[in-house]
């Protein structure tokens, strides 16, 4: 936004224009340059505003339920949030991360290539440790996992990814397998250094422990479904109709699910005096004739009017009509 400047400043500069202590035309050359931005092309920036808002609201979602499941794993606080959303070169992002790290490569079906999840080992040693009965203590020790440390991890995380699919379904539908695991970024080669990523970043806190998780999105990954990452596509989706087979199957266990109900023979009003006097055999006289209707009640809900009878020398009630009224 241009800055506004006072009455008094314009003055001033009108004033120093007039006595030549300003020449008019440094001024609009200084203007000119100005409007020249320096474009970096090894920061090629593949992905529109828009496509990087629907990938920040995918993570968002992914960090909510990534939140429950790992607080539901590990027993403790967990808190998980979206810090930023970022397009780098993938040269860029390796040097950013640790040099020793725990990385999972994953493919994500039926797209081409992988994607890279990698913990700060902070947070994945204060994971494991809760989940062999410790405190949540952190000991980074990434150099030297044991086969045992390893296996626990990797499950740890495959696990994960079913709240990632259950993130990206308002989107496209993927499957996600953990392929690989690895802890020196060096050795990692997914994708040429000047290569496009988005990388989502996401603050993780274990119990007293914090630290990094980042998900690293190359764009050939990306490229088959960029057309759904768009604010209109994604309104479509989130509003999309039922198939008929899904309705059959809501209405099919709706249909199985269990209410409440009763029938109300009647009421009576007596003292607590009276109340307390009460012995087996006692008879209470209740509101209601025998040639009356009983009310049948669902959920509370007065909705039917019933009269009572026998059925197979079983209690029963018939139902004579239905109250109408709010469902």
């Amino acid at each position: 936004m241009s800055e506004v400047l006072s009455q008094n400043e314009i003055d001033a500069l009108l004033s120093a224009i007039s006595t030549g202590e300003m020449d008019a035309e440094e001024l609009r050359r200084e203007e000119k340059e100005q409007r020249i931005k320096t474009y970096d092309f090894k920061r090629a920036l593949r992905f529109s505003k828009d496509q990087i808002r629907s990938l920040t609201r995918v993570h968002e979602n992914f960090a909510r339920l990534l939140t429950t499941f790992f607080a539901a794993q590990l027993r403790t606080y967990v808190e998980i949030s979206v810090v930023s959303v970022d397009q780098l070169p993938y040269e860029e992002f390796i040097r950013s991360i640790p040099r020793m790290t725990i990385l999972n490569i994953v493919e994500a079906r039926p797209l081409d290539g992988s994607l890279l999840v990698e913990v700060n080992p902070n947070i994945a040693y204060s994971m494991m440790d809760r989940l062999m009965g410790g405190w949540g203590a952190s000991v980074n020790k990434v150099t030297h996992l044991t086969e045992i440390e390893t296996r626990i991890l990797s499950r740890l995380f495959k696990n994960a990814l079913t709240t990632y699919k259950e993130a990206w379904s308002n989107v496209v539908e993927l499957d996600f397998t953990v392929t690989d695991f690895e802890v020196n970024p060096q050795f990692l080669q997914m994708v040429s250094p000047n290569e496009t990523v988005v990388v989502i970043s996401l603050s993780t806190t274990v119990g007293e422990t914090s630290g990094m998780m980042n998900v690293c999105l190359p764009q050939v990954l990306l490229d088959p479904i960029i057309s759904k990452l768009s604010v209109h596509n994604w309104m479509q989706n989130s509003q999309k109709e039922l198939l008929p087979e899904e309705a059959a199957l809501i209405e099919q266990k709706i249909r199985k699910t269990p209410l409440p109900v009763s029938v109300q023979l009647g009421t009576a009003i007596m003292n607590v005096e009276e109340f307390l006097q009460l012995n087996a055999g006692d008879i209470i006289q209740l509101n209601k004739k025998i040639n009356q209707p009983l009310a049948v009640y669902v959920e509370n809900n007065k909705k039917f009017m019933a009269q009572p009878g026998k059925a197979k020398n079983r209690m029963a009630v018939q139902i004579l009509e239905q109250i109408e009224g709010d469902e």
